[in-house]
């Protein structure tokens, strides 16, 4: 079983790297898994990472002329317990080899496994992973456990199954590592589903953390506390000096565009180009290979290079994915370089959040999904909000005045493709953002993502929950949608 990264990995650095052709990954994501649930297929090219749209509308152009397939029959059955090469009539080759030892291989070069280990073995310092049933287990075995020395106890829902667990477990098999599904997690780390802290925090771990199905996504939890995807990705940004991947400096970030604005902050004081880009992991793929001869060899080189999502997706051009376990390693090493002095009490991810506010302001930020909604619903509401957006502009609607209003367009800088119709920004005077974007990764319906945002300076407050400062700016995108009237939707299916 390889997860996604691990897959980019594969094809980066087996046999030296780049000599696939691609990989196929067949993977359910972070949607739920098993024989009535979802399945995916994705294509990934040479360098590791999802195929661009020029390379899927090509594949997409191929299908509708397709007029016959061939089986192989008799193909011999491979010992897939077993590494070894096995060659069938001489001229297939079938490789065998352990899932984890790429990845695992490439992170160990990334980052030092040994300030993290000092970290982990600090008395005062306690963590725990949920890999949710998915792909990750015996790779958070291989880092946690064989290499940086941690108990067992750290491991939860660490064997992977085909349901990721099923609807009888508390995530009901929807391996998505986020407040509503990762239940377990969430509980244990003192927390409720919307990150506010409950109990005392007596007995609860420092550090938590969880995956999706396929471990390419990320969910970073302190003591009681919990990190927005936004947030996570800036504040890895701000510190990635303490990363040795990094320790010559970011040439360039990106985030997607629904993201919040923190990472540009954090860009604009190192003073490395930013890039806001469609929501796809793919749309990063030509700047990580920004100046590659391969590739571009005349454009600006924008590696090494950090770049994530707020759908929980973070990474960096190690490889041509997004990475959950670089992810989590991040925050180990950050956490390992702010507690190096064992006599001093334990600096925890709150603390470490809070600093970045102190510099950087916070950006309030909230999702809400609307899932299983009827595709034309969706469609209508989407199409009579684009007629609205050239009235918008300098109008007011409950207080708030409107600045840009734009159906979302991206122009590559490296390739100078352009990207249309993705997804409705519209931006208010006093820095606030509403996007409404459409999403059809599930397996029933469409699903309407409205994204919420509030930007509050250094000087102001900080510590106000995300969710109800938004609150305000929902009211008026639904009310300016009619999401509801159209849909039927009086509440959104889930909140991060």
């Amino acid at each position: 079983l390889l997860s996604t990264p691990a897959a980019s990995a594969v094809v980066r650095t087996r046999e030296g790297g780049f000599v696939p052709f691609g990989a196929f990954i067949l993977s359910a994501s972070h949607n739920p898994g098993g024989l009535d649930e979802d399945f995916g297929i994705k294509f990934n090219c040479e360098n590791g990472g999802p195929a661009p749209e020029k390379v899927t509308e090509k594949i997409f152009e191929n299908t509708t002329k397709i007029s016959e397939y061939k089986i192989c029959k008799g193909f011999p059955t491979i010992d897939l317990a077993t590494k070894g090469t096995y060659m069938v009539e001489g001229k297939i080759r079938v490789d065998v080899f352990d899932c984890a030892e790429d990845h695992v291989g490439m992170l160990m070069k990334v980052f030092d496994f040994e300030a993290i280990k000092k970290l982990i073995a600090r008395k005062d310092f306690s963590m725990v992973y949920d890999s949710m049933n998915g792909v990750q287990g015996p790779y958070a075995r291989r880092v946690f456990i064989d290499e940086l020395g941690a108990p067992e106890s750290v491991l939860m829902n660490a064997v992977p199954k085909e349901d990721f667990g099923g609807k009888d477990t508390p995530s009901h098999g929807h391996a998505d590592p986020n407040l509503t599904y990762a239940v377990e997690l969430v509980q244990k780390m003192g927390t409720n589903k919307t990150g506010e802290k409950v109990g005392s925090g007596e007995g609860v771990p420092e550090f938590g953390a969880a995956a999706d199905g396929d471990a390419d996504r990320n969910m970073i939890l302190g003591k009681q506390w919990f990190v927005s995807p936004s947030d996570s990705l800036a504040i890895i940004a701000a510190n990635a000096g303490c990363i040795p991947y990094f320790k010559e400096g970011l040439k360039g970030c990106a985030r997607s565009m629904p993201t919040s604005g923190a990472l540009d902050l954090v860009a604009k004081k190192k003073k490395i180009p930013c890039f806001v880009v469609p929501t796809g992991w793919k749309f990063f793929g030509n700047l990580m290979d920004s100046g590659d001869e391969r590739y571009f060899p005349d454009s600006e080189i924008y590696t090494p290079f950090l770049c994530g999502e707020e759908s929980f997706g973070t990474g960096s051009s190690h490889v041509r994915e997004k990475d959950g376990m670089w992810a989590v390693l991040a925050w180990l090493q950050i956490l390992a370089s702010k507690n190096q002095d064992e006599s001093k009490p334990l600096v925890s991810v709150e603390q470490i959040t809070k600093e970045h506010w102190k510099v950087y302001g916070r950006n309030y930020y909230c999702r809400y999904d609307y899932e299983g909604v009827s595709s034309e619903s969706a469609s209508t509401m989407m199409k009579n909000l684009i007629e609205k957006l050239p009235t918008l502009k300098g109008t007011e609607m409950k207080g708030m005045k409107f600045d840009s209003c734009e159906n979302f367009e991206y122009n590559d800088p490296v390739d100078k493709s352009v990207s249309s119709n993705q997804g409705i920004q519209i931006c208010f005077t006093d820095g606030s953002r509403i996007i409404f974007r459409l999403s059809g990764t599930g397996s029933a319906g469409a699903t309407i993502r409205l994204y919420l945002e509030k930007y509050e300076k250094p000087s102001g407050n900080l510590d106000l929950s995300q969710f109800e400062v938004v609150k305000p700016l929902a009211e008026l995108a639904l009310e300016l949608s009619d999401l509801s009237n159209l849909t039927g939707r009086n509440e959104p299916t889930v909140i991060t």
